[in-house]
């Protein structure tokens, strides 16, 4: 069955994902301060040849251009994130007028062009000059992203009726607290438990001071997760599966829905008491208006004697010998699917938005154009699996792509191209790629 936009309904929100390490650039112009992901990418070997973000897409001088580039191809919502550090160069305290002014015109001429606004307020890059305070794991950060919250609410909530809080804080707290892969490059347990729980805290407090200062605002948060399946049908690989499923979808769900953190499978996570204060377990829980889902494949996953904490360890895609992205990530469309059933089985779940879901694969320009049958075949096999659960009654009302065009991919660098639009990161020239024209149809 070929699916058309209207089998889901006209209240379907559908759009692009982006995220402003990922695409502005202009890393210190006009009094930008410097954030985690500045400082990380000068250090050698962190990043896939050593590249950086400095001018990534250069969005934050071409966002006329690519947001007529976005109208140009029928897409009605546009997912961003705001750089904190564009607007608080030192975290706190002075404000960058020309880093706020930035957003403004780009809210502005968004809506101008009929696409409406989702931003993130927090897509991993921290101010640098707030790690130095300990960043996450200081218990102050959420008060610090309380203010910067605060201040792009009051700025641009007369034209944003629809915000995300954090943007998968599973990776930010794991990637960059735990095994130190990312910026801020700490490692460690104690690191990991302390960002996580102020994570979540924030997440729900960042919900709380949206909707006092916009009561008929629209305020969601983002979660990555995989469909988690043991290797084989044995106790012990059923069992490392569940601790899997734990860290991958469990962890910062569950206590924003007024579960508490799930505990009982990782016996060690009780530690995170440690870093709780009182009245903590009731602060973690905020009612949300929908949760974005964010997800790119499936984990199958093996007992593992060795592996410290958890003794589970992922039997990877080229193991496996399944199809893989350019992320070596098995091509799994199925996984939406399975991700919207289980978040949806929650009690008291709100609304579902797929916020990010799409794939990398290499792409090359022949005669002026971008031929990506890979990433077209995924995107429309990913979405009969949200048409799937959506005939099953499951509450799913949105669709963004990752992403709208290629970008800097954190330590993966410029290899692994995302984008409905190929970016030439030679000369900033934009072309639109046939995944990118497909879902221009689809849309019109």
């Amino acid at each position: 069955m070929l699916l058309t936009k209207d089998a889901f309904g006209k209240d379907f929100i559908w759009g692009v994902s982006t995220a402003a390490y990922q695409i502005e650039g202009a890393h210190d112009l006009h009094g930008k301060g410097p954030s985690i992901w500045d400082i990380f990418v000068k250090k050698r070997n962190r990043i896939f040849q050593n590249q950086h973000g400095n001018e990534a897409c250069d969005f934050y001088n071409r966002y006329v251009q690519d947001l007529y580039l976005m109208q140009g191809m029928h897409i009605p919502n546009y997912r961003f994130s705001l750089s904190w550090s564009r607007i608080f160069p030192a975290g706190i305290g002075a404000v960058n007028q020309s880093g706020l002014d930035f957003y403004d015109r780009l809210i502005d001429l968004s809506l101008e062009l009929g696409i409406t606004p989702w931003p993130t307020l927090y897509h991993w890059d921290l101010p640098h000059a707030l790690e130095k305070k300990g960043g996450w794991v200081n218990r102050d950060v959420k008060d610090w992203f309380g203010e910067f919250v605060s201040k792009c609410v009051q700025t641009y909530g007369d034209r944003v009726k629809h915000w995300m809080v954090l943007n998968e804080p599973t990776v930010f707290t794991a990637a960059g607290y735990f095994f130190g892969v990312h910026a801020p490059e700490r490692k460690g347990l104690g690191n990991f438990l302390a960002a996580a729980h102020h994570a979540a805290l924030a997440q729900a407090q960042g919900g709380r001071i949206i909707k006092s200062l916009q009561p008929n605002s629209e305020v969601g948060t983002t979660f990555s997760c995989s469909h988690v399946e043991p290797f084989t049908s044995k106790d012990r690989d059923i069992l490392a599966a569940k601790k899997a499923d734990v860290l991958l979808n469990r962890l910062f769900i569950e206590p924003l829905l007024g579960m508490g953190y799930p505990t009982q499978e990782i016996k060690i996570l009780g530690r995170i008491e440690k870093y709780m204060h009182a009245n903590d377990e009731r602060d973690l829980k905020f009612d949300m208006d929908f949760i974005g889902v964010q997800n790119y494949t499936r984990e199958i996953i093996r007992y593992a004697m060795f592996v410290p904490y958890l003794q589970a360890k992922i039997v990877s895609a080229k193991e496996r010998k399944v199809e893989m992205t350019e992320m070596n990530w098995e091509v799994y469309p199925a996984s939406i699917y399975y991700m919207l059933k289980k978040f949806s089985a929650y009690p008291n779940i709100p609304t579902l938005i797929v916020t990010e879901n799409g794939a990398a694969f290499p792409d090359q320009i022949e005669n002026g154009l971008v031929h990506d049958p890979k990433r077209l075949s995924y995107l429309q096999q990913a979405l009969q699996q949200v048409y799937r659960a959506k005939q099953e009654g499951i509450n799913v009302n949105g669709y963004f792509v990752w992403t709208f065009m290629d970008n800097f991919e954190w330590a993966e660098g410029y290899r692994p191209r995302f984008g409905l639009v190929y970016v030439d990161f030679n000369n900033q020239q934009r072309i639109v790629k046939s995944s990118g024209h497909w879902y221009g149809d689809f849309l019109k």
